[in-house]
């Protein structure tokens, strides 16, 4: 694990300029608006009665800060981490004025440093898969949620072909619709060969989500659902033709009043 994580952190922090980018297109473009609706729309239908000032939000892998950003543009009290420090540079630099109000910090997603009942809400987005423990990482998230508090993570069965023939097959035929249909290739700017090398080593690769994930977190204490169909929502006509056979869910779980999660 240890190798992992550090072939991981590399690939990352090279590809660091690459992923800011689009992470800059999508705050420049209509899915600002889709994105900011989305987290909004989950955390106040979780908390109708409280200000957004009054609620702390943990961004679990903020990358170049897309959610970070979003958040605290809408006025959440915004604290962001991320295991890659070439990351976090992006994330400061496409925030602007903006990282004045908000708190980056260096930091495993699997070894939160902050104590218990640090937040009222946990999110992330495209991070649970690439872990290399993956439940610890819930764990952790599950432990520093305030009673109460509740967890979005935005994820997919990526690199899934990887295991399974009929994965493979669709995500031959996604890239052959991509061709055919002249629609923006996401895999630019990525090092493929070196991506599924790391997520042949990924223990979410070969596994069912999100059925894993709600088994999970069921475990630990939370009340978990799936939304599988939050793709609908947040992609573009690209991102689904680039995607159709592995898209994007959301996790969704809340913590009882009491407090408690599993170890």
């Amino acid at each position: 694990m240890e190798n992992y994580a550090k072939e991981n952190q590399r690939y990352w922090t090279q590809r660091a300029p690459s992923y800011s980018q689009v992470n800059r297109e999508e705050l420049a473009t209509a899915q600002r608006q889709v994105w900011s609706q989305t987290l909004d729309e989950r955390i106040r239908g979780r908390f109708p009665h409280r200000s957004r000032e009054g609620i702390r939000v943990l961004d679990v892998g903020t990358g170049p800060g897309f959610f970070a950003i979003l958040l605290t543009e809408l006025g959440y009290d915004v604290t962001a981490v991320d295991y890659t420090p070439a990351m976090l540079a992006q994330a400061r630099g496409n925030a602007g004025d903006l990282g004045e109000r908000m708190k980056f910090y260096t930091m495993d997603a699997q070894d939160l440093t902050f104590p218990d009942h640090s937040f009222d809400v946990v999110v992330s987005r495209n991070l649970t898969w690439n872990l290399p423990q993956p439940q610890r990482a819930y764990a952790q998230w599950a432990r520093v949620l305030r009673p109460g508090g509740l967890l979005l993570n935005f994820d997919a069965n990526w690199y899934r072909y990887l295991f399974d023939p009929q994965a493979q097959q669709g995500h031959l035929q996604d890239r052959a619709n991509v061709q055919r249909l002249h629609a923006a290739d996401d895999t630019v700017g990525t090092d493929v060969a070196a991506m599924e090398a790391i997520a042949r080593q990924a223990p979410l690769s070969a596994q069912r989500r999100p059925a894993w994930d709600l088994e999970t977190l069921t475990a630990l204490g939370l009340e978990a659902e799936a939304d599988p169909q939050v793709w609908r929502q947040v992609w573009t006509r690209d991102e689904w033709l680039n995607n159709a056979s592995t898209p994007m869910f959301l996790v969704c779980a809340a913590k009882s009043t009491q407090g408690e999660v599993g170890a």
